[in-house]
């Protein structure tokens, strides 16, 4: 408790150094996340039903209301606080965690990639550490780690590396085994004492990245990994309100799909990109996943007052 109360003012402090404002935003809304592998939890209101829709959805990120700031004009701003995700409960997972988030209007994602890099160094002297730092492609990682080209690479040669660890395969995608090689084959290999920093991934899964045309095309996105722990995922941000609700419907078919519960899309995050959202990067950094990485422990519950066990 400590340790994230001194980490809670070091990044205020970083922040204000930078001239980057806090802000809040709701933790309800009418909206919801149609990420396929996100489940949210809901509420119900029961005042007078002007207020608004009565159904309610807790945030699973602060990302759509601090796009609609940005569209408003705020400017460089970050949020520090809770986010809810359904179903998500056990070792390295809590219901309910602390996400930071924030925005640099004109950056790119390679130079946001480099602030969370400073952020994770400042982090990390609070416990007397400091880590080696090592940027490299999606491609050279999984050809380097696990011998396979991600783009290229037959979904059995995805499948290989993975045999003998008991996954059921029924239904996985070519995303799910590449997502699984990365969890299973590659992040268990990075070093304690390094940050890796894994830019240019495929561009199904760009989410809200924008999508770089070449061969592959390929998604203006990054992770930041200190040791195995990853830790924040970032994006040069996509502003293009048609090309946005065409991903949402994406998500709600393959939703359908599966017979799971289809939130409503954010109509008010597809007006504020109508309307102009400026060119920006943003990132989510995980802040129990950093906790966990400075105390060297692999149980969430250790950084957490009560879990959601003892909740």
């Amino acid at each position: 408790m400590r340790l994230r109360a001194r980490l809670y003012a070091e990044i205020r402090g970083f922040f204000a150094a930078r001239g980057v404002l806090e802000v809040e935003t709701p933790v309800l809304s009418e909206a919801g996340n149609t990420e396929p592998n996100i489940d949210s939890f809901t509420t119900a209101f029961s005042g007078h039903r002007d207020a608004g829709a009565p159904r309610r959805w807790l945030r699973t990120s602060p990302e759509y209301p601090l796009k609609r700031l940005l569209a408003a004009g705020i400017g460089d701003c970050y949020e520090l606080g809770r986010v809810f995700r359904n179903g998500e409960a056990g070792g390295r997972h809590n219901p309910e965690f602390t996400m930071l988030e924030w925005y640099r209007v004109g950056w790119d994602h390679v130079r946001l990639a480099d602030e969370a890099v400073a952020l994770v160094q400042q982090a990390l002297a609070l416990v007397g550490r400091r880590a080696q730092v090592e940027s490299t492609s999606y491609r050279d990682l999984f050809l380097r780690w696990v011998g396979v080209d991600p783009f290229l690479a037959a979904d059995a040669q995805l499948r290989q590396p993975l045999d003998g660890i008991g996954i059921d395969a029924q239904d996985l995608s070519r995303d799910d085994w590449l997502d699984l090689l990365m969890t299973h084959r590659i992040q268990p290999a990075f070093a304690a004492d390094r940050i890796t920093v894994v830019h240019d991934w495929p561009a199904s899964q760009c989410a809200l990245a924008r999508v770089r045309d070449g061969d592959p095309p390929v998604a203006k996105r990054f992770e930041l990994y200190l040791g195995r722990f990853e830790l924040a995922n970032g994006y040069h941000e996509l502003t293009d309100a048609a090309e946005q609700r065409q991903r949402f419907e994406r998500d709600c078919a393959v939703r359908a799909a599966r017979g799971t519960v289809q939130p409503p899309v954010d109509e008010r995050l597809l007006g504020a990109l109508q309307s102009g959202m400026p060119d920006c990067a943003g990132v989510a950094l995980g802040v129990e996943r950093l906790l966990m990485a400075l105390l060297g422990t692999d149980r969430i519950g250790d950084v957490l007052a009560f879990d959601f066990g003892r909740a």
